[in-house]
């Protein structure tokens, strides 16, 4: 008998400033794929934000699947797979790492590998190569992480942050492989510290839900922003702007080019019209941190 599910991955923000491959924060906004076992793969887009044209051998979340599999001795069994997503691609809304996890949870459904959330988070991470988009799109709300040589994941798990963030994104793709080929090799001492200084302040501050100081530091990024902000469009009128609208803090959303702002939940719908007056050539969305992580839900199988 065929089996089907419905497995919901929620995308992500990360860095949020200094936080830099370490800060992941899920967003209300998914991909979904709907998966039932068969005899021959199939992968449809349902989605304008998905690729039309693709081999299933070449396609992401079939890749991490086998692979996944692969890991525990496994193999992949072929499924049909309807997938839609609100993540645009190469925007800065973890959309490789959403795919990643949902490859990871259909081989844990269809080889019955009961992966538990640590592995989850390992496996994702490792492929991803840094843990805070896989880790946030795992196990939801905020997530600071480190992954040591081994590629274990240590996470400390927030997840009541009490606020809205905003997404501006721009009518332009950038690659992270490009986002990373602007940044330096090294940095001087002093100025590392002080990156790091800014770094530990951003995440004790969210820790703490200090939303004054969580605004502060998410300006506060020496590591990658004063290098990615020419490659940004409106990168510093953006900041003014929302700055004096109200909002708490404004980052880039990963390597860009998209930017998030975090706002007191109260001015939400007030704070977007505005923008979408100032900044027009900007899809501006409001949305809220996602706080279930990965989620399955069995499909009943309909018997004639």
């Amino acid at each position: 008998m065929s089996k089907s599910w419905q497995i919901t991955v929620p995308g992500s923000t990360a860095n949020l400033g200094p936080g830099f491959d370490s800060i992941g924060l899920s967003l209300s906004l998914y991909l979904t794929l709907k998966v039932t076992i068969q005899e021959h793969w199939e992968i449809i887009h349902l989605s304008k934000e998905l690729p039309t044209n693709f081999e299933i051998e070449q396609h992401l979340i079939y890749k991490v699947a086998n692979e996944t599999a692969a890991r525990f001795n496994r193999h992949m069994p072929p499924c049909r797979i309807e997938m839609s997503s609100e993540l645009p691609f190469a925007r800065g809304l973890g959309s490789s790492a959403a795919a990643i996890v949902a490859g990871i949870e259909l081989a844990n459904l269809a080889c019955e590998l009961n992966l538990s959330l640590q592995d989850k988070c390992n496996i994702s991470s490792q492929i991803e190569g840094h843990p805070d988009n896989a880790t946030a799109s795992v196990l939801g709300g905020l997530t600071i992480s480190a992954m040591d040589d081994d590629g274990n994941v240590d996470t400390i798990h927030i997840t009541d942050l009490d606020a809205s963030f905003v997404l501006f994104i721009p009518n332009v793709e950038l690659k992270t492989s490009e986002a990373r080929g602007v940044l330096p090799q090294k940095f001087d001492r002093s100025y590392g510290v002080l990156a790091s200084a800014n770094a530990n302040m951003l995440a004790s501050s969210l820790v703490a839900k200090d939303y004054v100081r969580i605004g502060r530091y998410m300006e506060a990024d020496l590591f990658h922003e004063p290098f990615r902000a020419q490659l940004i469009p409106q990168y510093f009128d953006i900041i003014q702007k929302a700055k004096e609208s109200g909002a708490y803090g404004t980052a880039l959303s990963g390597a860009g080019p998209t930017m998030i702002t975090m706002i007191p939940t109260s001015i939400g719908n007030q704070f977007v019209n505005h923008m979408k007056e100032l900044f027009p050539s900007h899809n501006i969305i409001l949305t809220e941190a996602d706080h279930t992580g990965v989620c399955v839900k069995e499909i009943p199988v309909v018997s004639n």
